[in-house]
This record gives C-alpha cells, sequence and structure tokens, in this order.
C-alpha cells in the first residue's frame, strides 16, 4: 500500500484503487474543493478555545469545564492522532478537583473547517464517552449530523495532502 493511502487502510483494495486513480486525475481534490471551498478560520488557541466552549455548552452542558484547549505541534498523525483529550485529578482539601484538556494538532489550520470541528467534535465527546463505542459514535452524530461523512472526508482530505507533498 503507497504511504499516502494510510489514512484510508482498512479500506477494500477496489476502494484504495478507485482513490489512488481520483488522485492521479485530479479528481480527489476537485471533488474535495467544491465540497469544503472555504478554508478554516480558527487558527488561534483563543478561537479554538471559543469554538470547543460553544459546542460544550450546545451540546454537552452537564459535562466537567475545559481548563485548556490549544493547538500542538507535537501531535501528528504519525502517531495515530489529530487530537488528545485528557483529564487530570488532583486532591485539594476534601475534594476531588479535575481539569479537562483538548489538543487539536496544529496541521489541522489548514483544513476545511467542518473537516477540522470534526476533530473538535471527536475530542469533545470524549469528555463523556471513553471509548470508541456506539454511545461514543452516537454523541458525535448527536452534535455533528454529518459526522461518519466528514470523518471520511478528513481521511481523504489527508490522503490527498500527502500524495501533493510525495509528488512535489
Amino acid at each position: 500500500m503507497k504511504s499516502h493511502l494510510r489514512y484510508i487502510g482498512g479500506s477494500s483494495d477496489d476502494v484504495l484503487e478507485r482513490v489512488q486513480t481520483m488522485l492521479e486525475n485530479g479528481e480527489l481534490e476537485e471533488r474535495l474543493s467544491q465540497r469544503y471551498p472555504i478554508s478554516n478560520t480558527i487558527t488561534s488557541d483563543k478561537a479554538l478555545y471559543d469554538v470547543v466552549l460553544e459546542l460544550k455548552n450546545r451540546y454537552m452542558k452537564s459535562s466537567p469545564p475545559i481548563a485548556r484547549v490549544l493547538f500542538d505541534k507535537k501531535i501528528s498523525v504519525d502517531h495515530h492522532a489529530l487530537g488528545l483529550h485528557s483529564t487530570h485529578s488532583r486532591v485539594q482539601g476534601r475534594k476531588l478537583k479535575s481539569k479537562s484538556e483538548i489538543r487539536i494538532a496544529d496541521r489541522l489550520k489548514n483544513t476545511p473547517e467542518p473537516l477540522f470541528r470534526s476533530v473538535v467534535i471527536h475530542e469533545l465527546a470524549h469528555l463523556k464517552e471513553k471509548g470508541h463505542d456506539k454511545s461514543f459514535y452516537q454523541l458525535c452524530v448527536y452534535m455533528e449530523p454529518d459526522y461518519y461523512q466528514l470523518e471520511l472526508d478528513l481521511r481523504l482530505y489527508l490522503v490527498l495532502e500527502d500524495y501533493n507533498k510525495s509528488s512535489a
């Protein structure tokens, strides 16, 4: 399998061949640019925090507060991550205090906003659902009805990005 196809590596051979053909003919780039013509405007940690907080307040009011939200240059697709979530707990007096944190790969600043938001939604859903089970994906779809399509398109966008880098 060609390295740029690693984001869709679990797909059938037919799908891999079709995507490779679309790449070579420029069809994938055309389709994605038609579907997502506007690039991401969320490029600062403050803007990212505002987006996450707005989504949390709209869909997950009862979940614990989020202490930090930021772009992280260390997160890499090579490590199978586009975003990370973590919760840190500590005892303060007789109370257990916890802080949640979401980090999004710096690389995503250049992706179209709907694709970027799918990663934000994914990480936000982990505040409530730790695993990737049925209830986790139901929460993702609750927050973004087109979640599955956006996840697929993000994978294809990353394939296209790597293909263009290797072809340059």
